[in-house]
């Protein structure tokens, strides 16, 4: 995996998360806060979004990462990875990634408290869990197959477990 690819692959998760918020918002004038939310609840809407935020961006860091150094390929479907990665976040839950962008996708509409934008982040989620069972889980098992199907077996989707899973070693 060339540092080309690794790079492209970051396209995918700033599309989602940063251009098309952008349009939706150019498109739709939704740029200023809410006048409902003065005083603490302002106050904790701002620290909660930015918290969701950041932990986002970390959780999508830390999968990418992971998926160039143990799964030796990105998240991009022209470069994907040559081996299950099941390390880290990928121990709790199945899609860290896209938790990942989710987070930050319910932050930023929490942080311009923008309707648009929880609906964006409604419309990806849905979108993802539906691509997910439909096709990505059943081609993950045509290139992994038993190792994806136990993963699978013991590791939620969305939910994250509350501790961590450890494969059984063959």
């Amino acid at each position: 995996m060339s540092r080309r690819e690794h790079a492209e692959s970051f396209m995918l998760p700033i599309l989602v998360a940063i251009i098309v918020p952008l349009i939706i918002l150019f498109l739709t004038n939704d740029w200023e806060f809410s006048s409902l939310l003065q005083g603490p609840f302002f106050l904790a809407f701002m620290i909660s979004g930015a918290a969701s935020v950041i932990a986002g961006i970390g959780l999508m860091y830390t999968t990418i990462s992971l998926f160039a150094s143990v799964g030796q390929g990105t998240l991009a479907p022209w470069s994907p990875i040559q081996r299950l990665v099941v390390q880290g976040p990928y121990r709790y839950v199945r899609n860290p990634m896209i938790s990942g962008v989710l987070l930050v996708l319910l932050g930023e509409s929490i942080l311009l408290t923008s309707l648009v934008l929880f609906l964006w982040f409604a419309f990806f989620f849905v979108g993802n869990h539906f691509y997910f069972i439909r096709w990505e889980e059943p081609s993950l098992v045509a290139r992994f197959g038993e190792d994806f199907k136990r993963y699978c077996e013991n590791v939620p989707r969305w939910i994250p477990r509350t501790t961590p899973w450890i494969p059984p070693i063959d």
